[in-house]
């Protein structure tokens, strides 16, 4: 490949002081977007604490079988009686009171949102007390069988469909903190995304310092990894670019952590050593001895390292650029959710949004699968294969 498609200036580390020391209190952070929503919302918006759950009536629904379970919880196909329809039932582990109600008032505050799974009813059983939340239903194909067979044009329509969700909830003042392919829920015959599982998720209060014990090792932020605890709504963008590396390498996960400090070191691999020492000098983070051990010392990579046989149909000049412009230790030099959506890499599904809303003014947008044949072709000639 003779084509430099990256942004990285150079595969040599220069010397540096290793690793570089913290010095005293780490510096603080501002989300760059939507960072005073919860000043400006009644306090009864943000402090679940204080919530009064309203509960429905269990014996309104059955259970079918199970579909999976969590850390924190069940779930169960189900359907509600008495006319049978179809819906998803969450059985919560024993948890503390305090985060059941975090996760039932963040989705009574995002319901009705662009692609945010919708709480239908919270209940509690009879004699165990254990809560219960009741969901739509969504017909998901599970991810593992699903992103091997998406198109390039399918890949950008639904990270599309995942922005839609994440700048909804980020401009409402909520943190999903555990973006993953798990929690994504596709119907690929309607062409319907669904951002489900918000038992994590967190109201943004700028200057508020945060655990960083949440996202799945996989998808954790640097922030996370480095125990730098005022982050924001950015570390969702970091969990979104390693989906789309995921999917447009056909590599999952893209980064293959052992272990929480293998996981940074997996990153550094790709994104360099000096480049992480940049970030935790510009922030005072200190980092935990352990890594004197086993970080050492690596180059910044081109991200056409990733690129083969494959997968070079669904690597393109802008997916390169919009992954860099994503996978960035520097929380704040993330893209935003909606400076996203405006992303080149996305212009045809845009296009193909106007379209159909010319085309029904009064219907909702479609899937714009008819333009997939145009991008293929568009893709083909401008593959990043041996030129």
């Amino acid at each position: 490949m003779d084509r430099d498609l990256s942004s990285h200036p150079s595969d040599t580390p220069s010397l540096k002081p290793y690793p570089p020391k913290g010095d005293g209190m780490p510096v603080p952070s501002r989300a760059r977007v939507y960072a005073d929503v919860t000043m400006r919302k009644p306090r009864e918006y943000w402090n679940y604490e204080v919530h009064q759950i309203e509960w429905g009536n269990i014996d309104d629904y059955q259970l079918v079988r199970k579909l999976g379970r969590g850390k924190y919880s069940e779930v169960f196909e189900g359907i509600k009686l008495p006319n049978d329809e179809k819906i998803v039932i969450k059985i919560l582990k024993p948890v503390k009171k305090k985060k059941i109600k975090r996760e039932i008032k963040i989705l009574e505050n995002l319901r009705g949102g662009t692609n945010i799974i919708t709480l239908l009813d919270v209940v509690k059983d009879h004699v165990s007390r254990t809560p219960a939340l009741i969901f739509e239903y969504v017909n998901n194909t599970d991810f593992k069988q699903l992103y091997q067979t998406l198109s390039d044009y399918d890949i950008r329509y639904y990270l599309y469909e995942l922005l839609k969700a994440l700048d909804f909830c980020h401009s409402m003042g909520i943190m999903h903190r555990d973006v993953k392919p798990h929690n994504v829920m596709i119907d690929h015959e309607k062409r319907q995304l669904r951002l489900i599982d918000w038992g994590l998720a967190e109201f943004y209060h700028q200057g508020q310092e945060y655990n960083v014990r949440v996202a799945s090792r996989y998808f954790k932020g640097p922030e996370l990894l480095v125990d730098y605890q005022c982050y924001d709504y950015s570390l969702d963008m970091w969990s979104l670019g390693c989906m789309l590396a995921s999917m447009i390498f056909r590599k999952e996960p893209f980064f293959h952590g052992h272990d929480n400090y293998d996981q940074l070191v997996r990153i550094a691999k790709v994104l360099g050593t000096d480049e992480l020492f940049l970030y935790i000098e510009k922030y005072h983070i200190e980092l935990d001895h352990r890594f004197n051990e086993i970080l050492g010392r690596h180059s910044r990579k081109r991200w056409e390292r990733f690129v083969h046989a494959e997968n070079q149909h669904l690597v393109s000049p802008e997916a390169i650029d919009f992954l860099d412009k994503l996978l960035r230790y520097d929380h704040q030099e993330r893209l935003t959710a909606r400076e996203a959506m405006n992303h080149p890499y996305f212009a045809q599904v845009v296009q193909e949004h106007q379209r159909n809303a010319e085309a029904a003014p009064d219907a909702p947008a479609q899937d714009g699968a008819a333009s997939e044949s145009n991008l293929s072709t568009a893709a083909s000639n401008n593959s990043l294969g041996p030129q």
